[in-house]
């Protein structure tokens, strides 16, 4: 899952949805210590959405579609184009317009800045500015995106961009297997978020 579906997935607050955010930006166990509760619970629900992903049936089938050398980074295309589908139909999942879902959260963002790790940081004001969020609404951020990803992997970007092709020959057979899947995301995200919530015994 990309950015929008971890928001999403942590739509009750908008600390829990920077948690959620933070996921992609916070590393080890140690740093979870610079981060209120809320946002380490979210932290980790956010890795444990990112491992039920890729071990999915539905996720695995959908990687099945790119040829076995582009496997290894399908599911970064994957990510960033279920953004593309929750977005396009974000009003399947969500009572409230997914500008009015954005903006606070984009302000709340903002007013956390020096509180963000520094990759975070210095990304969040681009974000807001050119509405990353948003614009996964339309098809073509989703090749942008990928090709900004790519420009940041060390090494073998050229590959995942190869996946494009793939992804757009197949977008039919994927798009109808995330929709199989993300109500079951959402039912584990609830699951496991409670999970962390319940008192040790």
């Amino acid at each position: 899952m990309n950015y929008l579906a971890h928001l999403h997935l942590a739509r009750g607050s908008h600390e829990g949805m920077l948690g959620a955010l933070l996921g992609d930006f916070v590393f080890g166990l140690s740093a979870l210590a610079d981060y209120s509760p809320v946002e380490r619970r979210e932290i980790l629900v956010h890795r444990k959405v990112d491992r039920y992903t890729d071990d999915h049936p539905l996720v695995v089938q959908a990687r099945d579609h790119f040829p076995d050398g582009l496997r290894r980074y399908a599911g970064i295309a994957l990510d960033v184009y279920y953004d593309h589908l929750l977005a396009r139909h974000w009003h399947r999942y969500s009572d409230v317009a997914l500008d009015a879902f954005t903006a606070p959260f984009y302000a709340y963002l903002l007013q956390r800045l020096d509180d963000l790790p520094e990759r975070l940081r210095a990304i969040a004001p681009r974000i807001v500015a050119h509405d990353w969020l948003g614009s996964y609404r339309d098809r073509a951020s989703v090749d942008l995106a990928v090709r900004r990803i790519a420009l940041r992997l060390s090494r073998n970007g050229d590959r995942l961009v190869a996946c494009l092709d793939a992804l757009r020959a197949h977008e039919a057979a994927i798009a109808a297997g995330f929709d199989l899947f993300f109500p079951q995301l959402v039912a584990y995200t609830a699951s496991a978020r409670a999970a962390l919530d319940a008192p040790a015994t």
